[in-house]
């Protein structure tokens, strides 16, 4: 049964729409807003969206336009207006919108558009970026054998230095050709054996250990007694200590069997003559994929990335220079990212610290939307290292704890079982 998410802040269209498709045998969710189908967009992973484009905290263009450059426009979305103009249409469509209805929306129009919508062909899928992109690297090279080393002689592989998207770059460079993955952390329900059998021969990832909540906690040690059975390989990043995991809650025998093999990702400190072509492997994986609009570095910014203070970072660094050049791709105004816009986003500063340099973008914005970023970075911060501990986390902030699951639901930081409980 297809999921449709309505979005319009009319109470009387979305019960309309939602009575109407309902009937049709669809599976119908509502939201009044751009936040709450930003929400449901993550939880549901809807087949269709009917967008509103007049909202009143934002409208539909630009929450299309958010999902676009994010990477997010993974389903069809129709937009509906009741003062619909070709302009309009012609904008939407150019940010991946796949057909416009125009309020009042007749019965028939509204159907045939639907089914019209859930046939749209999805864009190709490109292979996943893996560390053979960065074989010219010799450190790189090396780690990778390292890494396929370790991953031929066990089930269970711990990465340290570098948690989600850097992350799921190691691990899919152990996954075989067209063979099953699964993102332990996008499972919210019980691991079922049938699962695992469905996923033999394949690879179990989690992006990073500290954002487990309970359920998913026990999924993993579920998962861990029955890998070689199933012929799996799991990968499991971190970079917080087991040993603050430990404290956070987590069961001790299910740490030690997690660490009883790991890899660290080698230090870009060391090797920063090789950042500029790391850092146009990650831009050009970011265009191809169609996450962000077409952008190169300048030879500029490619020299300014030598100078940033590596050193500094508390990890490896490869989490911080993938989120960096997907920042710079999202946030620069031209095609070309110069060293201006290195600096702006993360410049060099010998006494600084490296946390605060990384915070130089919410300089640029006004102070409300500046605070609101800040303080959902600082709440998923310290959330993953308190892994998850709701009652860790009141304390540090200094909230009451029905306050701070207002703020953290007003923020929109997304909470594991644990943190839910």
């Amino acid at each position: 049964m297809a999921i449709i998410l309505v979005v319009d802040d009319e109470v009387g269209i979305r019960e309309l729409l939602s009575e109407i498709l309902i009937d049709e045998g669809y599976d119908v969710r509502l939201a009044e807003n751009a936040g709450a189908a930003r929400r449901l967009r993550n939880e549901l992973r809807p087949d269709l969206v009917l967008l509103d484009i007049w909202m009143p905290d934002m409208d539909g263009i630009s929450l299309l336009k958010e999902w676009h450059v994010a990477g997010h426009l993974t389903m069809p979305v129709v937009m509906m207006s009741g003062h619909g103009t070709i302009d309009t249409a012609v904008e939407a469509t150019r940010f991946g919108a796949c057909d416009f209805l125009e309020k009042p929306i007749a019965l028939q129009k509204l159907l045939s558009t639907v089914q019209k919508a859930l046939k749209h062909d999805k864009p190709v899928q490109r292979p996943p970026l893996t560390l053979e992109a960065f074989s010219r690297a010799a450190f790189v090279k090396e780690f990778r054998r390292r890494l396929e080393q370790a991953a031929a002689r066990t089930p269970s592989l711990l990465l340290k230095g570098a948690v989600g998207g850097m992350a799921e770059i190691c691990a899919r460079t152990l996954q075989a050709p067209r063979a099953p993955w699964l993102d332990l952390t996008t499972l919210s329900s019980a691991l079922t054996q049938e699962t695992l059998e469905k996923l033999a021969g394949g690879v179990i990832f989690v992006p990073d250990l500290a954002v487990l909540g309970k359920m998913q906690q026990m999924n993993l040690a579920f998962a861990l007694d029955r890998l070689e059975r199933q012929n799996l390989l799991l990968v499991a990043a971190t970079t917080v200590p087991l040993s603050a995991l430990g404290e956070a809650g987590w069961d001790g025998k299910l740490l030690a069997r997690l660490g009883e093999v790991w890899v660290a990702l080698p230090a870009l400190a060391g090797h920063v003559d090789d950042l500029p072509e790391i850092a146009s492997l990650l831009l050009s994986n970011f265009v191809e994929r169609g996450e962000v609009s077409p952008r190169r570095f300048s030879t500029g910014a490619l020299n300014a990335l030598r100078t940033l203070p590596w050193h500094k970072l508390p990890e490896a660094g490869w989490s911080e220079l993938y989120a960096l050049v997907r920042n710079l791709a999202l946030t620069s105004l031209d095609e070309e990212i110069g060293a201006d816009d290195v600096a702006r986003v993360m410049p060099a500063q010998d006494d600084g610290d490296a946390g605060e340099v990384l915070l130089q973008p919410l300089f640029d914005q006004p102070l409300r939307e500046a605070r609101d970023a800040f303080e959902k970075l600082y709440f998923e911060h310290h959330l993953r290292r308190e892994g998850g501990n709701m009652t860790r986390l009141a304390e540090r902030s200094g909230l009451e704890r029905t306050h701070l699951y207002r703020k953290l639901k007003q923020l929109g930081v997304a909470l594991g079982k644990r943190g839910e409980e």
